[in-house]
Protein backbone atom coordinates (compact mmCIF):
# COMPACT_ATOMS: atom_id res chain seq x y z
CA UNK A 1 0.00 0.00 0.00
CA UNK A 2 1.21 3.52 -0.74
CA UNK A 3 1.97 6.08 2.66
CA UNK A 4 -1.23 7.45 2.88
CA UNK A 5 0.38 10.71 4.88
CA UNK A 6 -0.35 12.67 1.83
CA UNK A 7 -3.93 11.88 1.55
CA UNK A 8 -4.40 13.37 5.25
CA UNK A 9 -2.54 16.39 4.25
CA UNK A 10 -4.33 16.94 1.17
CA UNK A 11 -7.67 15.73 3.15
CA UNK A 12 -6.67 18.74 5.81
CA UNK A 13 -5.87 21.11 3.29
CA UNK A 14 -9.65 20.69 1.39
CA UNK A 15 -11.22 21.14 4.42
CA UNK A 16 -9.67 24.36 5.33
CA UNK A 17 -9.73 25.85 1.79
CA UNK A 18 -13.36 25.01 1.82
CA UNK A 19 -14.52 26.41 5.09
CA UNK A 20 -12.66 29.59 4.31
CA UNK A 21 -14.07 29.87 0.92
CA UNK A 22 -17.71 29.68 2.04
CA UNK A 23 -17.25 32.25 4.94
CA UNK A 24 -15.16 34.77 2.21
CA UNK A 25 -16.90 33.69 -0.83
CA UNK A 26 -20.36 34.17 0.49
CA UNK A 27 -20.46 37.94 1.19
CA UNK A 28 -18.26 38.11 -2.42
CA UNK A 29 -20.90 36.08 -3.76
CA UNK A 30 -23.80 38.47 -2.77
CA UNK A 31 -22.09 41.73 -3.17
CA UNK A 32 -21.46 40.70 -7.30
CA UNK A 33 -24.94 38.96 -7.20
CA UNK A 34 -26.84 42.10 -6.47
CA UNK A 35 -24.71 45.27 -6.98
CA UNK A 36 -24.27 47.52 -10.16
CA UNK A 37 -21.02 49.20 -9.77
CA UNK A 38 -18.23 49.36 -11.82
CA UNK A 39 -15.99 47.67 -10.40
CA UNK A 40 -18.26 44.34 -11.00
CA UNK A 41 -16.60 43.19 -14.01
CA UNK A 42 -13.41 43.92 -12.60
CA UNK A 43 -13.55 41.70 -9.50
CA UNK A 44 -15.82 38.90 -11.50
CA UNK A 45 -12.35 38.96 -13.47
CA UNK A 46 -9.84 38.49 -10.84
CA UNK A 47 -11.89 35.80 -9.20
CA UNK A 48 -12.09 34.02 -12.17
CA UNK A 49 -8.48 34.09 -13.27
CA UNK A 50 -7.42 30.92 -11.88
CA UNK A 51 -9.76 29.07 -14.70
CA UNK A 52 -7.80 30.50 -17.50
CA UNK A 53 -4.46 30.54 -15.74
CA UNK A 54 -2.21 27.89 -15.63
CA UNK A 55 -1.89 26.86 -12.10
CA UNK A 56 2.13 27.39 -12.35
CA UNK A 57 1.69 30.87 -12.79
CA UNK A 58 -0.26 31.50 -10.39
CA UNK A 59 1.78 29.41 -8.35
CA UNK A 60 4.73 31.72 -9.10
CA UNK A 61 3.53 34.65 -8.25
CA UNK A 62 2.41 33.16 -4.73
CA UNK A 63 5.72 32.25 -4.15
CA UNK A 64 7.23 35.71 -4.22
CA UNK A 65 3.93 37.13 -2.66
CA UNK A 66 4.53 35.22 0.44
CA UNK A 67 8.02 34.33 0.38
CA UNK A 68 9.58 35.88 3.47
CA UNK A 69 11.69 39.46 1.13
CA UNK A 70 8.15 40.37 0.58
CA UNK A 71 5.22 42.25 3.17
CA UNK A 72 3.13 39.63 3.89
CA UNK A 73 5.97 36.37 4.04
CA UNK A 74 8.08 39.07 6.46
CA UNK A 75 5.43 40.38 8.73
CA UNK A 76 4.67 36.35 8.60
CA UNK A 77 7.66 35.15 10.13
CA UNK A 78 7.90 38.38 12.20
CA UNK A 79 4.71 37.17 14.05
CA UNK A 80 5.28 33.08 13.59
CA UNK A 81 8.68 32.45 13.32
CA UNK A 82 8.12 30.72 10.18
CA UNK A 83 8.15 31.01 6.78
CA UNK A 84 4.73 31.34 4.68
CA UNK A 85 6.20 29.40 1.87
CA UNK A 86 6.53 25.63 1.82
CA UNK A 87 4.06 25.36 4.73
CA UNK A 88 0.56 24.52 5.53
CA UNK A 89 -0.36 27.93 6.01
CA UNK A 90 1.21 28.14 2.50
CA UNK A 91 -0.79 25.88 0.61
CA UNK A 92 -3.89 27.23 2.56
CA UNK A 93 -3.55 30.76 1.18
CA UNK A 94 -2.86 29.80 -2.37
CA UNK A 95 -5.29 27.10 -2.63
CA UNK A 96 -8.13 29.36 -1.07
CA UNK A 97 -7.62 32.03 -4.43
CA UNK A 98 -6.79 29.42 -6.60
CA UNK A 99 -10.30 27.49 -5.76
CA UNK A 100 -12.31 30.59 -5.44
CA UNK A 101 -14.31 31.18 -8.50
CA UNK A 102 -15.70 27.30 -7.39
CA UNK A 103 -17.20 29.15 -4.58
CA UNK A 104 -18.38 31.92 -5.89
CA UNK A 105 -19.63 31.58 -9.38
CA UNK A 106 -22.23 28.80 -8.10
CA UNK A 107 -23.09 30.61 -4.83
CA UNK A 108 -23.36 33.96 -7.35
CA UNK A 109 -25.87 32.30 -9.39
CA UNK A 110 -28.09 30.96 -6.72
CA UNK A 111 -28.39 34.29 -5.07
CA UNK A 112 -28.97 36.12 -9.12
CA UNK A 113 -31.58 32.80 -9.70
CA UNK A 114 -33.59 34.01 -6.28
CA UNK A 115 -33.51 37.68 -6.81
CA UNK A 116 -34.31 40.55 -4.75
CA UNK A 117 -38.19 40.18 -3.84
CA UNK A 118 -38.08 37.70 -1.32
CA UNK A 119 -35.44 40.22 1.10
CA UNK A 120 -37.34 42.94 0.22
CA UNK A 121 -40.79 41.01 1.64
CA UNK A 122 -38.69 40.33 4.68
CA UNK A 123 -37.73 43.71 5.17
CA UNK A 124 -41.17 44.84 4.95
CA UNK A 125 -41.51 42.20 7.56
CA UNK A 126 -39.20 44.46 9.89
CA UNK A 127 -36.99 41.49 9.24
CA UNK A 128 -32.91 43.31 9.48
CA UNK A 129 -31.00 42.01 6.73
CA UNK A 130 -28.48 39.27 8.65
CA UNK A 131 -31.89 38.20 9.61
CA UNK A 132 -33.25 38.02 6.12
CA UNK A 133 -29.98 36.86 5.03
CA UNK A 134 -30.13 33.93 7.09
CA UNK A 135 -34.03 32.79 7.46
CA UNK A 136 -34.57 33.39 3.65
CA UNK A 137 -31.94 33.53 1.13
CA UNK A 138 -29.41 30.83 2.83
CA UNK A 139 -32.37 28.07 2.64
CA UNK A 140 -33.34 29.12 -0.91
CA UNK A 141 -29.85 28.71 -2.32
CA UNK A 142 -29.04 26.02 -0.06
CA UNK A 143 -28.40 23.70 -3.61
CA UNK A 144 -25.90 26.48 -3.98
CA UNK A 145 -24.22 25.98 -1.13
CA UNK A 146 -24.17 22.56 -1.29
CA UNK A 147 -22.65 23.37 -4.88
CA UNK A 148 -19.85 25.32 -3.95
CA UNK A 149 -18.84 23.57 -0.80
CA UNK A 150 -18.42 20.28 -2.68
CA UNK A 151 -16.86 21.70 -5.78
CA UNK A 152 -14.13 23.59 -3.75
CA UNK A 153 -13.10 20.50 -1.62
CA UNK A 154 -12.97 18.57 -4.66
CA UNK A 155 -10.87 20.75 -6.33
CA UNK A 156 -8.83 21.68 -3.60
CA UNK A 157 -7.97 18.10 -3.80
CA UNK A 158 -6.78 17.70 -7.62
CA UNK A 159 -4.63 20.90 -7.11
CA UNK A 160 -0.97 20.32 -8.21
CA UNK A 161 1.27 22.63 -9.84
CA UNK A 162 0.28 25.85 -7.14
CA UNK A 163 0.93 22.98 -4.22
CA UNK A 164 3.75 22.40 -5.59
CA UNK A 165 5.20 25.99 -6.24
CA UNK A 166 4.09 27.64 -2.71
CA UNK A 167 4.77 24.06 -0.57
CA UNK A 168 7.15 21.81 -2.60
CA UNK A 169 7.42 18.49 -1.99
CA UNK A 170 8.30 17.74 2.13
CA UNK A 171 7.05 14.75 3.48
CA UNK A 172 4.90 15.19 6.15
CA UNK A 173 4.07 18.59 5.78
CA UNK A 174 3.27 19.84 2.42
CA UNK A 175 3.32 16.90 0.23
CA UNK A 176 -0.30 16.42 -1.01
CA UNK A 177 -2.15 13.66 -2.90
CA UNK A 178 -1.27 14.95 -6.69
CA UNK A 179 2.15 15.50 -5.90
CA UNK A 180 3.20 11.67 -4.49
CA UNK A 181 1.39 10.42 -7.27
CA UNK A 182 4.07 12.57 -10.07
CA UNK A 183 6.72 11.45 -7.36
CA UNK A 184 5.65 7.70 -7.75
CA UNK A 185 5.63 8.39 -11.59
CA UNK A 186 8.90 9.66 -12.19
CA UNK A 187 10.42 6.71 -9.96
CA UNK A 188 8.23 4.26 -11.97
CA UNK A 189 6.56 3.33 -8.97
CA UNK A 190 3.09 2.86 -11.18
CA UNK A 191 1.66 0.33 -8.74
CA UNK A 192 1.39 2.98 -6.25
CA UNK A 193 0.64 5.42 -8.61
CA UNK A 194 -2.25 3.60 -9.94
CA UNK A 195 -3.81 3.26 -6.83
CA UNK A 196 -3.77 6.82 -5.28
CA UNK A 197 -4.72 7.96 -9.23
CA UNK A 198 -7.64 5.39 -9.66
CA UNK A 199 -8.88 6.87 -5.78
CA UNK A 200 -8.90 10.40 -7.21
CA UNK A 201 -10.52 9.29 -10.34
CA UNK A 202 -13.73 7.26 -8.71
CA UNK A 203 -13.55 10.12 -5.93
CA UNK A 204 -14.10 13.13 -8.75
CA UNK A 205 -16.60 10.93 -10.94
CA UNK A 206 -18.83 10.41 -7.41
CA UNK A 207 -18.18 14.29 -6.32
CA UNK A 208 -19.57 15.28 -9.71
CA UNK A 209 -21.76 13.20 -9.86
CA UNK A 210 -23.58 13.91 -6.83
CA UNK A 211 -23.60 17.70 -7.50
CA UNK A 212 -25.27 17.35 -10.90
CA UNK A 213 -28.45 14.92 -9.55
CA UNK A 214 -28.42 17.39 -6.61
CA UNK A 215 -29.04 20.40 -8.75
CA UNK A 216 -31.25 18.39 -10.98
CA UNK A 217 -33.11 17.14 -8.27
CA UNK A 218 -33.76 20.61 -7.20
CA UNK A 219 -35.38 21.64 -10.88
CA UNK A 220 -37.23 18.58 -11.16
CA UNK A 221 -38.85 18.78 -7.47
CA UNK A 222 -39.32 22.79 -8.20
CA UNK A 223 -41.07 22.17 -11.48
Amino acid sequence: MPDLGPLWITLALAATTTAILMILGTPLAWWLAGTNSRAKPVVEAVTALPLVLPPTVLGFYFLIALGPASPVGSFWMTVTGDALTFSFSGLVIASVFYSLPFAVQPLQNGFEAMGRAPMEVAATLRARPLDAFFTVAVPATRRSFVAAAVLSFAHTIGEFGVVLMVGGNIPGKTKVISIAIYEHVETLNYRDAHILSAGLLLFSFAVLYSVYAYMRGGRVSAA
